[in-house]
């Protein structure tokens, strides 16, 4: 896996997206990275280690603790430096814990993916009255709590249950897309009804794929069950 990783950054052609990360080159050797609403800007704050990834990624502008990682609020300001390929992989690791590693599952057919009844099912202790969240209570939570403007920027690939049925149908076809940039389709809550034009962003995108529900949503599952019981 970890060569299928090094191809990953290595075969992909920068400049790349990466979630709200933008990767450049630099002249002669090395990459930059930064916040891609920042490409144009240069006054940032400059770093030259992988490592300063972790606190880049830890708050959101306001300060705020990022609990999700994959949530479109990363901040902006920052310019990250490196050398070396290794150094990039590290760092977008760092940034989006475990995506380089999915992707490059997916990427060479050997990701497999987990229902969300399944991944529910197998909860123990507080967490195993999530599994008795209805079809419709699902359907509405996944719509709100994964949607790409203001949720998670991950591309949805689990299905609801073994039947293979949509994890909602609320949420637009784009968020089931590899294809679709997230970050670019992020204003689908904006358009017309019926309207599921395809955001394709000007660089080369590398996604960020869910292959199985988070722990934030389970969490939430079992918040609704346990609301509805109150």
């Amino acid at each position: 896996m970890a060569d299928s990783i090094e191809e990953i950054v290595d075969g992909v052609a920068a400049p790349f997206y990466f979630g709200q990360i933008l990767v450049t080159k630099r002249e002669g050797t090395g990459f930059v990275l930064s916040h891609r609403d920042d490409a144009s800007l240069n006054q940032l704050q400059t770093h030259r280690d992988a490592e300063n990834a972790i606190e880049i990624a830890k708050y959101d502008d306001a300060g705020n603790y990022r609990p999700l990682k994959t949530a479109p609020n990363l901040r902006h300001g920052w310019r990250l430096e490196l050398a070396t390929v290794e150094e990039l992989r590290r760092a977008l690791d760092y940034f989006y814990p475990s995506r380089l590693a999915v992707f490059a599952g997916w990427k060479s057919g050997y990701l497999k993916t987990t229902a969300l009844r399944e991944t529910l099912d197998r909860q123990s202790g507080m967490y195993r009255v999530a599994a008795k969240i209805s079809d419709p209570q699902i359907n509405d939570l996944v719509a709100d709590f994964c949607r790409s403007d203001s949720g998670c920027l991950r591309t949805i690939l689990w299905k609801r249950d073994r039947n293979g049925v949509i994890a909602s149908t609320k949420l637009p076809k784009e968020k089931f897309d590899p294809g679709i940039d997230q970050v670019m389709a992020a204003d689908y809550s904006l358009r017309p009804a019926g309207d599921s034009r395809a955001s394709h962003s000007e660089a080369a995108t590398v996604p960020l794929f869910c292959q199985e529900a988070c722990n934030l949503l389970v969490a939430e599952c079992r918040k609704v069950v346990k609301a509805e019981s109150a």
